[in-house]
């Protein structure tokens, strides 16, 4: 027999069990923890869209722009952008587009087959993303008051959520040392067989140049 739960129930229960109910923040942590999260997530767009009404590019084109400023060539095509922002490959194409007819980019197209290609930014790029990059200062500046105690436990707990997210196929892109080739957990410690060192709590990246998946 199939259980039938009457609507105004089910109601209920989602209202009583929403990360987003003032009530169930209250008497959940992690709910609360998730509140702030998404308050965060709303500054980090609010900075990122005033930077775009003054430049005249959308956000997605500004994070195209600072991403290839600061990455492989071989990271910065169609198809590793649209999972690095989690957006789909025609978002990114028709960005693309348009940093290309403003002259922003330059395409590398590939020797084996003319249909792929890698970005580059031409120097007009380059002065914009002189302009835009900081555009997230305005965040690390609150966060650089706390103390350096209370800044290296806030990292760790969030390497190991963006880790844990990854693994569980929330997040499409990463490249923490937790989930690279060259990672090694020891009992006490990490350590980093490309670097042969031991990884203190601050020297985990979120995002390194040299990191290999774990196959």
């Amino acid at each position: 027999m199939t259980n039938f739960v009457p609507q105004v129930k089910r109601d209920i229960f989602m209202k009583d069990n929403s990360i987003f109910n003032p009530d169930q923040q209250q008497k959940d942590l992690s709910s609360k923890i998730v509140t702030g999260l998404e308050r965060i997530s709303e500054v980090f767009k609010i900075l990122l869209w005033e930077k775009s009404k003054i430049v005249g590019l959308s956000p997605i084109q500004i994070q195209i722009l600072v991403f290839i400023t600061f990455h492989k060539e071989e990271l910065c095509n169609v198809s590793h952008l649209a999972k690095e922002f989690n957006v789909t490959k025609p978002t990114v194409s028709d960005a693309i587009k348009i940093l290309d007819k403003k002259k922003l980019i330059v395409k590398v197209y590939s020797s084996a087959d003319n249909r792929r290609y890698n970005i580059q930014l031409s120097p007009s790029g380059k002065k914009i993303v002189s302009e835009v990059h900081d555009f997230a200062n305005p965040l690390k500046s609150q966060i650089d008051n706390f103390d350096s105690t209370d800044l290296e436990s806030l990292f760790s707990t969030l390497s190991e959520l963006i880790y844990k997210l990854n693994k569980n196929g929330v997040l499409t892109v990463q490249r923490t040392c937790f989930g690279c080739k060259f990672y090694q957990k020891n009992e006490m410690s990490d350590y980093c067989n490309l670097l042969e060192k031991e990884l203190l709590n601050k020297d985990i990246r979120l995002d390194c140049p040299e990191f290999e998946e774990t196959i």
